[in-house]
C-alpha cells in the first residue's frame, strides 16, 4: 500500500478533483446553499471524504454514497437525486484502489481529467414558479444540465433571490434532478 505522504496528498487532490467537479456541489455552492461559507464547506468536505476513506476498510458504494448524501444534506441542505451519486462515488472508490494498489501515474491521469471536466461548470435552470404560493411544502426543485463553452460574451442576469421564508419555519431542502 502506498503510505507516503506525498501520495497521499495525492489522493486528497483526487478526491478534490472528484468533488469539485460534480455538479451538484457546483451547484449548491454558487448558489448560496450552505450559507456565506459554502466554498469552505466544499474544501471541508475533501478533508473530510479523504479521511473517510483513510479511516475505513474496504468501503462500499453504498456506504460510501450515504456518507456524502448525508454530508450534502447537513452542509447544504440539499438531496441529491440526479443518479450523479453513484457515479461520484465510483469515481472516488477507483481513485482510493489507484492510491492503494501505487497506481499513481494512473491516478494523476484521472486527476487530469477530472480538472478538465471542473472546468465545464453546471448550468442550472429554475422550475416555473406556481400561482399557489400558500401550499405550505418548501421544497424546491431544480433541473441541472452540463453547459457547452459560451459564445457569447454576455451572460444573462442571475434569478432573483427566493423570497425570506419566515423565522418560525424549518429549513427546506433543494432537490436536484437531472434533466429529462
Amino acid at each position: 500500500m502506498a503510505a507516503s505522504a506525498a501520495s497521499r496528498e495525492l489522493f486528497t487532490e483526487a478526491v478534490r478533483a472528484v468533488l469539485h467537479s460534480w455538479p451538484v456541489l457546483q451547484i449548491a455552492v454558487d448558489n448560496g446553499f450552505g450559507g456565506v461559507f459554502g466554498q469552505q464547506k466544499a474544501d471541508w468536505m475533501v478533508d473530510v471524504v479523504q479521511q473517510y476513506f483513510h479511516d475505513n476498510a474496504d468501503l462500499q458504494r453504498g456506504e460510501v454514497e450515504d456518507f456524502l448524501a448525508d454530508l450534502m444534506d447537513q452542509e447544504f441542505d440539499t438531496v441529491v437525486d440526479d443518479a450523479s451519486l453513484p457515479q461520484v462515488c465510483d469515481s472516488l472508490i477507483q481513485a482510493f484502489l489507484q492510491w492503494q494498489q501505487g497506481a499513481l501515474q494512473q491516478l494523476k491521469h484521472t486527476i487530469d481529467t477530472l480538472a478538465q471536466k471542473k472546468s465545464q461548470r453546471a448550468k442550472v435552470t429554475a422550475p416555473p414558479t406556481h400561482s399557489d404560493e400558500g401550499s405550505g411544502d418548501e421544497t424546491q426543485v431544480m433541473e441541472c444540465e452540463p453547459s457547452s463553452p459560451s459564445v457569447s460574451s454576455i451572460d444573462p442576469p442571475p434569478p432573483p433571490p427566493p423570497p425570506p421564508r419566515p423565522r418560525d419555519e424549518e429549513p427546506g431542502w433543494t432537490v436536484v434532478r437531472k434533466k429529462k
